[in-house]
């Protein structure tokens, strides 16, 4: 019979032992800001029923919804598309045994019927961290006081968080004279100000259909997106006619109090920052890496106060973000931020064995250095030259190799060899899992 052929479906990922220790040390730094800042762990099914998910993030977003079903069964079920859909499902289910405001963080596996590329896949990891039950911009400033402290304490230095307002971007459409029909082509083409520039974005306007006098208008009010925070007053005086406009504008500048309250200085008001999802309803903002140039976005969220509201009777304030967790894992890899104490095994020491004879002596000393707390492999393979075990342990990663011959049996010692230098030291058998504590250092 020919061996099955070893594929994967598109967009579908292995990982190696030492690039799952990356992302789980990647996960531990985030999970530790969540938590230091009172967010509570959540998780949930990664089926929901489909018309949970249908309708909620755009039409764009209803293509790409990997449809499920179970043999024989009538609901019709999805793969989660997001970890937001499912967190308005979760807070209208279980709404009674939750304390308000709820801080949540979750951070799972989602799939999306997506054109495969490179950093682009149909399963990955999404990072999320929502405020559930609050109003104030102050909510907002906390997720964005959040991100950058992840963000520091993963090494990254040269970043800014991009802040705008829905509200105000809607208020620009008015003001602009953009029928409603049109807003979405309307942002679509803001949203591309940074690679196809001001001219680039005319165009797209006027191939959409929209107006000359109105993207004139539009093209007058973002020039003031290099120094937004700057220009907030002369955009307030020149949208002083739009209500929800001017609304926005007051929940940017109370933002920017908080943040600056929170002692958060690496962030710009951006006029043409959008983000795409249908469901903002406030500020969004979105981490752009700095330094080196063209690295893209690394978080990206907002405030959505009404998605909760499909899911019960009246709907519920929610902010919240969305780190960008397997970007992040490739940049620390691209940008070398990695702590030495990643290494590419969970082993510490091999024990490695010179004859059947030893073998049971060497598993005995494997159990006292695990027992000690110490990550031991012993060596199961008596036939195979010490070099070779050596090179073994030399190639997985392991910091220490244990020697436990015949000799050093019967005199009750032990050889341990620091790999990474080459020194050895030889103590009691007693004195095992100190020497392995200092040679670790």
């Amino acid at each position: 019979m020919a061996p099955i052929n070893t594929r994967l479906p598109k967009g579908m990922r292995d990982f190696l032992p030492h690039e799952v220790l990356k992302r789980e040390y990647v996960f531990g730094v985030i999970t530790d800001v969540f938590q230091t800042f009172g967010f509570e762990p959540i998780a949930t099914p990664t089926l929901e029923m489909l018309d949970t998910l249908l309708g909620k993030s755009g039409e764009e977003a209803d293509k790409l919804i990997f449809h499920a079903q179970h043999p024989g069964g009538k609901e019709a079920l999805a793969l989660r598309y997001d970890l937001t859909v499912p967190l308005a499902r979760y807070v209208a289910m279980h709404e009674n045994d939750l304390s308000m405001p709820f801080r949540r963080y979750h951070i799972a596996p989602v799939w999306r019927g997506d054109r495969p590329q490179k950093g682009r896949y149909r399963e990955f990891y999404q990072c999320d961290v929502d405020i559930v039950g609050v109003a104030s911009m102050a909510a907002d400033a906390e997720i964005v006081s959040l991100l950058v402290a992840a963000l520091r304490r993963l090494g990254f230095a040269d970043f800014t968080v991009h802040i705008n307002n829905r509200k105000l971007l809607n208020g620009i459409g008015i003001y602009a004279g953009v029928p409603e029909a049109q807003s979405g082509d309307l942002y679509r083409s803001i949203d591309k100000l940074d690679k196809i520039g001001l001219d680039g974005v005319k165009k797209e306007l006027a191939a959409s259909g929209i107006a000359d006098d109105a993207i004139g208008r539009m093209m007058d009010l973002l020039q003031y997106r290099e120094d937004g925070l700057a220009a907030l007053g002369s955009v307030r005086d020149q949208l002083r006619s739009v209500p929800i406009a001017q609304e926005g504008i007051t929940e940017i500048e109370q933002m920017v109090d908080y943040l600056d309250a929170l002692g958060v200085d690496q962030f710009t008001v951006d006029l043409a920052m959008v983000r795409g999802l249908g469901y903002y309803t406030g500020p969004v903002y979105e981490t752009m890496i700095t330094r080196p140039d063209n690295l893209g976005s690394v978080t990206g969220g907002g405030r959505y106060d009404r998605l909760v509201g499909l899911f019960r009777k009246e709907s519920m304030p929610t902010t919240g973000s969305s780190l960008g967790i397997e970007r992040i894992i490739d940049l620390m890899d691209l940008l070398d931020l990695y702590p030495a104490e990643v290494t590419r095994t969970v082993v510490q020491v091999l024990v490695s064995v010179f004859e059947a004879g030893t073998q049971g002596a060497s598993l005995a000393l494997a159990n006292e250095l695990r027992a000690a707390g110490i990550r031991t492999e012993a060596y199961m393979n008596p036939k195979r030259a010490i070099g070779k075990q050596v090179q073994y342990a030399d190639r997985k990663g392991a910091q220490i190799v244990a020697f436990l011959g015949p000799d050093e049996i019967q005199a009750g010692r032990v050889k341990f060899k620091r790999l990474r230098d080459g020194h050895e030291v030889e103590v009691p058998r007693a004195d095992a899992a100190q020497a392995v504590r200092a040679l670790l250092g």
